[in-house]
């Protein structure tokens, strides 16, 4: 899992121009939209580099409660816990920026898909990050709201654990064949996206959803 408030939980965004995807992309600028099909993997994260890297100053909490590196051996509070590698690839996959509500919807999305969250940890989870988390890391409640709509949908969705995929494998998948070969159902998607987009007419990142701007 990761998150963004301002910028990315794991990435720091370059201040540039605001061309989706492209070279002067900042970071929460940057996405890929759900109706791209044939660029690979690999481009998709090369775009997403060029946005914005690194992994400086996270805080020990965020890490904690996130990171995979983190765990405790024998302790799993939290199913879905990616490493940043994949948590990008997840970002590709569902066809998500990196701004605030981007960053819920793959947290509770990832979560969701591993089929093994109960109540008490998605109650623990919202609590941590909608009051804990220090600074531009905490989720607002839009933020949470979002998270537990992707929860949902996660856990109503056929597809794989998101936690269990080496996406290394996939880098030189176009993307369309990569959702295919993980059960993200596109249509399933969509249909949520919309939704959201009807729901936070002030957010840029739920208006962009279904946009077929492509990167640069």
């Amino acid at each position: 899992m990761a998150h963004i408030q301002g910028k990315h939980r794991l990435h720091t965004p370059i201040p540039a121009g605001p061309v989706p995807g492209g070279a002067g992309a900042d970071a929460e600028d940057w996405y890929i939209p759900l109706c791209e099909e044939e660029m690979t993997l690999a481009d998709a994260l090369a775009s997403l580099h060029r946005a914005g890297d690194g992994q400086d100053d996270i805080p020990v909490l965020v890490q904690l409660v996130e990171n995979p590196r983190f765990r405790v051996p024998g302790v799993d509070v939290f199913h879905g816990r990616v490493d940043l590698f994949a948590h990008d690839c997840i970002h590709v996959a569902l066809g998500r920026g990196m701004a605030p509500k981007d960053e819920a919807f793959v947290i509770g999305f990832t979560m969701g898909s591993t089929n093994r969250v109960g109540a008490a940890e998605e109650g623990l989870f919202a609590f941590i990050a909608g009051n804990l988390y220090p600074g531009v890391y905490k989720f607002s409640d839009e933020d949470l709201a979002v998270f537990r709509d992707a929860l949902r949908l996660g856990q109503v969705s056929d597809c794989t654990a998101l936690d269990t995929v080496d996406f290394r494998r996939y880098l030189d998948w176009p993307l369309v064949n990569l959702r295919r070969v993980l059960g993200v159902e596109v249509d399933l998607l969509a249909a949520y996206y919309r939704i959201e987009a009807r729901r936070y007419p002030q957010a840029p990142e739920s208006q962009r959803l279904l946009s077929c701007r492509r990167p640069a």
